[in-house]
């Protein structure tokens, strides 16, 4: 068994969600989103070596000696399975180990709402889910496909890089193709992906214009398509699609969001009321004819007030979905206050005055 391994366990089995190992610092774990040392010496630069490069195949070795980063998928029998990535800093190596949990959630477990699996009876169309590394996008679109492979007889592509949950097929047939060992660049798989006679296209993340480019084109040719970007809400999430895009193409993307967007979800991860664990609080919204038309026009800063009013449909802001978790007691208000955006209403429900703002009582 690799020596690496023996540090994989311990996380896990304390419940962490990354392992970092770096020159200089001890092993450290994150426990329901903060680091913590394992009891352990420092590591130097050769004990990290060798524990990294028993685990990398000749091909990974030479690429990372070769100055580049690596992004690939471990797994061992006795451990689990990890998503890992290898990076060169001052001072030698680096690695991270994300935890991937050995079955898939299903989207009840995870506490998303029931609209959720209403955007999947879409037969074609675009679904983002987003937010910051680290916030479970990746654990969300994997029930998403999950639910999808039980209950509908598709043809299921993904795009990942790397994969990290291994699905079987079921209902469907399921494809999983990792990006940079079965297709170059995501763009590539999409294109290529067109070709194979799909009913949805899972595309790990939307990157760059071609990529954003190919996954309009399989939405608006009668694909479902979803998808994940880096943003913290629906409005930057449609600003930063719109932005990406050269100046000739911005009308074009507009046009296609208003006609073929399904809905976005924004996910952030907040620790429970008891801090043992961490909880996805969404923000939704869905694209109605009101929402389009906003797009249309360039009005895209007044879809907040939507989401807010639109509850009935199953839209929320993300403030709306933290104080909902505050009262049905799910989530710690101290953490919810600090993922807050309007923080004054989250204030009374703060427990330790420091994170309050202070007033300046002095007289002049």
């Amino acid at each position: 068994m690799p020596k690496l391994d023996a540090f994989l366990k311990l996380g896990r089995e304390q419940g962490g969600s990354d392992i970092h190992l770096a020159v200089g610092i001890p092993p450290m774990v994150r426990l329901h989103g903060e680091l913590t040392s394992i009891k352990y010496r420092d590591l130097n630069e050769e004990e990290l070596n060798e524990l990294i490069y028993e685990i990398l195949s000749d091909e990974q070795k030479q690429q990372f000696d070769d100055g580049h980063d690596l992004d690939f998928s471990y797994e061992a029998s006795d451990v689990g399975r990890f998503r890992a990535n290898l990076f060169h800093k001052i001072g030698g190596l680096g690695a991270s180990f994300r935890v991937i949990a050995p079955r898939i959630p299903t989207l009840k477990e995870l506490g998303l709402p029931p609209v959720i699996e209403k955007m999947l009876h879409a037969n074609q169309g675009l679904i983002l889910v987003t937010g910051a590394t680290g916030t479970g996008k990746s654990t969300t679109l994997a029930a998403m496909i999950d639910w999808l492979n039980s209950n509908r007889r598709y043809n299921i592509i993904t795009l990942e890089d790397p994969i990290e949950y291994v699905h079987k097929s079921r209902q469907s047939l399921l494809i999983q193709r990792a990006v940079g060992t079965h297709v170059r660049t995501f763009a590539e798989g999409l294109r290529a992906a067109l070709r194979e006679d799909p009913d949805v296209i899972l595309v790990g993340e939307l990157r760059d214009p071609e990529t954003i480019t190919m996954a309009m084109t399989a939405a608006e040719t009668g694909h479902l398509v979803l998808g994940t970007l880096h943003t913290s809400s629906a409005v930057k999430t449609l600003d930063r699609i719109i932005d990406a895009m050269p100046t000739q193409q911005k009308p074009l993307a507009t046009m296609f969001l208003a006609q073929h967007l399904q809905g976005v979800i924004s996910q952030r991860l907040i620790r429970t009321l008891d801090g043992r664990s961490r909880k996805a609080i969404v923000e939704i919204m869905i694209n109605t004819s009101s929402i389009a038309n906003l797009i249309l026009t360039g009005k895209i800063f007044q879809i907040p007030s939507n989401l807010q009013t639109g509850r009935d449909l199953g839209m929320q802001l993300m403030d709306q979905a933290l104080l909902d978790a505050i009262k049905n007691k799910q989530i710690d208000p101290d953490d919810a206050y600090l993922h807050a955006t309007d923080k004054k209403q989250f204030q009374r429900f703060v427990s330790n005055p420091e994170l309050l703002p202070q007033v300046n009582l002095a007289v002049s």
